[in-house]
């Protein structure tokens, strides 16, 4: 896909990975639809982005609603005409341990609600804006790439029964969508980072970090800007769908 002029969709963009993705494909000058509910980060984005050359148009759309979700695509389609690519990156933690035992006895463990917050925004807010993306590229006859962000974590993460849960099945839709969409010309695939240097993780106390990166065979956290490499190279070639790129520095071998 040549991305210029292309529209594209980035969820949970005010920050982190989302601006740095946003930031990334903005030099290829498209027009951003950027999604988040942190309205002033969003802004500060959006800036960025249209300084590099990009047309920006900025939603809030909490994606774990399906009314919302509906309405941010009829939005995005309103007012730029199309969607060509969607980068499904929104997402939140609750990391807890599964059970807590000590001492003989139970101290703690994942609240439903624990689970249910994670899997509503990282399972079903994904499967809700793919849904919608692939619906307006199909009626709208124009091929299209679907690209959802997994993690690490979806081959399981202790403290992250919800988060391990939702990442793993990200990356199974992703496959799925490729096998059911490719006769629309709509690609899909997914991306596993590993440890990557975000505003969370600046925020580690140096000790913390420094035994995270030690257990890293390239011995240093990603960098946001890599993802984003990352989601440029499957938006551009088109003949990659259905595969998962897992970016962590050999983290997982």
């Amino acid at each position: 896909m040549n991305l210029h002029g292309k529209t594209i969709v980035i969820t949970g963009a005010a920050r982190g990975l989302g601006a740095a993705m946003a930031k990334r494909l903005a030099t290829h000058r498209p027009v951003l639809a950027l999604v988040d509910l942190r309205a002033d980060d969003l802004k500060a984005a959006a800036a960025a982005c249209e300084a590099l050359g990009a047309t920006v148009h900025c939603f809030g759309a909490n994606v774990a609603k399906e009314a919302d979700v509906i309405a941010l695509f009829d939005q995005v389609v309103a007012k730029c005409g199309a969607v060509h690519a969607l980068v499904n990156n929104a997402g939140i933690t609750r990391d807890a341990l599964l059970i807590k035992y000590k001492d003989g006895k139970v101290e703690s463990k994942m609240t439903l609600d624990q689970w249910q917050a994670v899997l509503d925004v990282n399972l079903t807010g994904v499967f809700l804006c793919g849904r919608e993306a692939a619906e307006r590229m199909i009626t709208g006859k124009v091929p299209g790439v679907i690209i959802n962000i997994s993690s690490i974590s979806r081959a399981g993460n202790a403290g992250q029964t919800n988060y391990s849960a939702a990442k793993a099945g990200v990356a199974a839709m992703a496959v799925t969508w490729a096998k059911e969409l490719a006769r629309y010309g709509i690609r899909a695939a997914s991306i596993a980072p590993g440890f990557i240097n975000t505003e969370m993780v600046a925020g580690m106390k140096p000790e913390a970090r420094e035994k995270l990166t030690s257990g890293i065979p390239l011995k240093r956290m990603g960098e946001p800007d890599e993802i984003a490499q990352t989601v440029e190279f499957i938006l551009q070639n088109d003949y990659v769908s259905g595969r998962c790129f897992e970016i962590d520095g050999a983290l997982r071998l």
